[in-house]
Order: C-alpha cells, then structure tokens, then sequence
C-alpha cells in the first residue's frame, strides 16, 4: 500500500500541474485505498477543492459474504482546481413509483404534472405579499407574475380559499438529477456486449457521465491510465480531444484495436512503441514481456495468459480465426523471439506446441534473422488448406517483415480476435493524440 500511495503523489502532483484551471480530476478507487488517497488528493489539490466522493454500485456484490457484507460499491473522488470549475448536471430516467406517487394529477389532454408550493420561505417581504386569488401570502413572484401564470393555465386552486399552487408538467422536466449515488450504471460482466474481455475494463456510460458533467466538446481530456481505452472511446465520441498513457503495450494495442472499430479512419498518433528494428531491439533489452506482448499484437494476437507474466508452455500469442466459414474457428500460436540469435531448434519446438495445442497455425516471430535451415523446417510443415488458399502451417516473420507490413492472410489477422470487436460509433472527428 505504502508503494502505491507514494507512485500515487508523484503522479497526482502532475495531474494537478496539467490541469487547467477550470478542469477537474476523477480518481476511480476501491474501499480497501480510498481513504488514503483523500488524504493525498486533501493535500495536492486542497480540501476546499473537494466536490464529491461518489459512489458507483455494482451489480455484482463481491466479498466474503459468511464474516462479511457483500461489497457492491468503488469509489470515484472529484476534485477541481479552483472555485470556477465546468459542471453541467446530469439527470436520469424517473423511477415508475416517483412519477405515480409525485405525479398525481392529469389535465384535460391527458398530460401528468404535480403541484408545487408558491409561497416564498422569506416572510420578509412586504413587495411580495399581497392577495391572490382570496389568499393572502408572502408569494414566490410578483402579483404580475403570477397573474400571468394563472392566464395560463398553470396555477391550481382546488377550491375557493385554498392555497394556489404551481403545476409542474411532467413532460417539461430534465429528470430526476443524478446524485453522488450512481446506481443506474451497470458493471460490465462477459455476456455484456461491450465487454472486450480487457480485466480491468469500465462501462462506456461511466466515462460518458464523467465527461458530459465536467468538459466540453473540443476540450481535451487526459487519462493516465487508460488501459483498454474507455475514457478515450468515450472522448471520441463525444467530440473531445484526448490523451491517454498506459505502461504496457498490450493496452497500446488494444486501444488502437478499439478505436479502428468503433471509429474507422480515425487519426491519432503513438508515441512510445517501436518504429523500426532498433526501437524493437531497445524494447526486447530493456523488458522481455513488454517485447513479447508488442510483438504479438502486431499480428493481431493476444498475448498467451493475457498480460500476466510467468512461464508461457512455449506460447507467447494466441489467435483465432474462420478459415472457411462463421461456424468453424481454428487457432493459431504465436512464439517470439528477442535475442541475437535463432535456431531450427526453435522451429521444431513451435511444430511440438502446435500438435500438443491442436493448432492449425504457428508463427514464429524473431528479432534476428532466421537461417536456412529455420526456413527450410518451417517449410516442411506443409500447408492448411482454407477456403481462401492454401497457408504455410508454420510461418517465420521478422520484426523487420512485420514494420514494413508484411504479415499473415487478413482472414486469418481480421476475422476473429481474442479481445471483442468494440460496436461501430461513426467516422469521429478529433484528431487524437495516443501516448
């Protein structure tokens, strides 16, 4: 905990120095940090610049439910900068119950409206007492006023000598206003059709609330830890600029992954991942695992176990695709290799993976060039016969084939992924910046 709160102030205190002076900053929590990361938020941002501590519930209680209570709720802190900070309510679909039990009352045209007080809770008012309609109180308006609501059809005397009342047309509301309580967003679970199988993953309407109560369209928002990309996704969407950041490659991938489907020819721009051998070479040095998952998602893959690191059984990247029709599904395994040499060893390892995997597919994707005898191993695997064409059972890329673009069959590239196809949202039109 105590590596985490102090990777949490550094990072906090650059949140707090980027932000602009009107923005706001959402830190999304479990109860198990949450009261420590107020304590830092109080100290960065100022407790004066507290605004809410919301809770989100979710619609899967999890806990040890026989010495516990099952938790069903995270926490969303919202901290601004200063006193003038963009906030725009949000409203929500009435409840059934609220609207028949404060929704009473139906006029002539079948239109459903509830009755409001027009009395004023200042009784010191001497301009705004006066009698209406045989009533004498301290009102809400002026006399003109409120005699031109009544012309209108919009002010309600039961009977002679009751006090009037204001109709409110159910019709003419915004809704109910959403408080710090959001009970009305669900947690994504894998039957949800948005769900792209990422662990961490955030529903699209979260982030959508976030960024309607507090920017604008054409602001730009920062997500720091954007791992599969919602807040991103939802930037898009909703017309704002963005960056996002995120340590791993993995969520680099998907993100671009993500944004290619739900919004086809998007422009944007990574920073950070390899451009060409030497990057590549510089990323298998310095983190093996990082390097093993980039290199898998550049045949689109996943890398084998998700994001977890550990012993592999000679799989590095899983894909799989349709070679014939939308009934059939066939997998292929992806291993890769970052060191300055490479033998038909390794080859034959891969042929080994594939019969124990069942795998109609093997690619073997390496830093250094492959030799003769690799090739010629490869080569001797045969061919899978698709609906599409013949394909080389175990195929050898080097990372440099991959940059310039040669790679597998698209069927086998774009037809089914590990992670889901995120829904089409339309052509976007803010150039994104991806870091």
């Amino acid at each position: 905990m105590m590596a985490y709160l102090t990777m949490m102030a550094v990072r906090l205190l650059e949140l707090h120095r980027v932000l602009k002076p009107t923005g706001s900053l959402y830190l999304h929590c479990d109860p198990t940090a949450s009261h420590y990361l107020k304590i830092l938020l109080d100290s960065v941002f100022g407790k004066e610049n507290y605004r809410n501590e919301i809770s989100w519930k979710r619609s899967q209680p999890k806990s040890h439910t026989t010495v516990n209570f099952p938790n069903c709720r995270d926490i969303l802190f919202r901290y601004s900068k200063g006193d003038t900070v963009v906030f725009r309510k949000v409203y929500g679909e009435y409840d059934p119950d609220y609207i028949e039990k404060f929704y009473r009352f139906t006029d002539e045209g079948g239109r459903r409206y509830s009755l409001s007080d027009l009395t004023n809770p200042n009784k010191n008012r001497p301009n705004l007492t006066y009698e209406f309609l045989g009533v004498t109180r301290v009102w809400r308006w002026t006399k003109d006023r409120m005699q031109r609501a009544y012309d209108q059809g919009l002010i309600h005397q039961s009977h002679p000598g009751a006090i009037p009342r204001l109709k409110r047309y159910l019709d003419e509301m915004q809704g109910q206003p959403i408080t710090d309580d959001w009970d009305d967003i669900e947690h994504l679970h894998g039957a949800n059709g948005e769900s792209l199988g990422y662990p961490t993953q955030k529903p699209l309407a979260l982030l959508e609330r976030i960024l309607e109560t507090s920017s604008n369209p054409g602001d730009v928002v920062l997500d720091p830890f954007c791992g599969c990309g919602t807040a991103t996704h939802a930037a898009q969407k909703l017309g704002r600029a963005w960056i996002g950041i995120d340590i791993t490659h993995l969520a680099i991938s998907l993100i671009e992954k993500r944004l290619g489907d739900a919004f086809p020819g998007v422009a944007y721009e990574v920073h950070g991942t390899p451009k060409d051998v030497e990057g590549a070479r510089a990323l298998a040095e310095t983190d093996k695992y990082q390097f093993q998952w980039w290199a898998v998602s550049l045949v689109n893959a996943i890398p084998y176990g998700g994001h977890k690191k550990g012993a592999d059984r000679g799989i590095d990247g899983i894909l799989y695709f349709h070679p014939n029709d939308q009934r059939t599904t066939e997998k292929a395994v992806v291993s890769v290799k970052g060191g300055k040499s490479v033998s038909v060893a390794m080859i034959r390892d891969l042929a080994h993976v594939m019969e124990r995997e069942g795998a109609c597919l093997g690619v073997f994707i390496t830093l250094a060039e492959p030799t003769q005898p690799m090739i010629a191993e490869a080569a001797s695997m045969g061919f899978f016969a698709t609906a599409f064409g013949d394909v080389q059972r175990l195929q050898i890329f080097t990372i440099h084939d991959l940059l310039a673009g040669r790679t597998l069959p698209a069927f086998v590239t774009h037809d089914v992924h590990a992670f889901k196809k995120a829904p089409r949202e339309g052509t976007g039109q803010q150039t994104a910046i991806n870091l």
